[in-house]
C-alpha cells in the first residue's frame, strides 16, 4: 500500500504533466521519434527508461522545492 505522501506526490505530478503544454509537446515529440524504432523490444526499453528518468527528475525537483521552502 502506498503511503499518503507518495500518493500526493503522484497526484501533483499527474496534475502538472496534464496541464503543462511545454511538457506535453516534448513528450509527444519523444513518442513520435520512438514510434520510428522498428525493434519493438528496443522501443519498449527506451520508452521505459525515459519514463524512469522523468520520474527521477521530477522527484529531485520536488525535493529541491521542499528544501527551499
Amino acid at each position: 500500500m502506498k503511503n499518503k505522501k507518495e500518493e500526493e506526490f503522484r497526484k501533483e505530478i499527474a496534475d502538472y504533466t496534464k496541464n503543462n503544454p511545454s511538457y506535453l509537446k516534448q513528450v509527444q515529440k519523444f513518442y513520435d521519434i520512438a514510434d520510428n524504432i522498428e525493434n519493438e523490444e528496443l522501443k519498449k526499453d527506451i520508452i521505459y527508461q525515459m519514463l524512469k528518468c522523468g520520474a527521477s527528475l521530477t522527484k529531485l525537483i520536488k525535493e529541491d522545492e521542499e528544501n527551499n521552502v
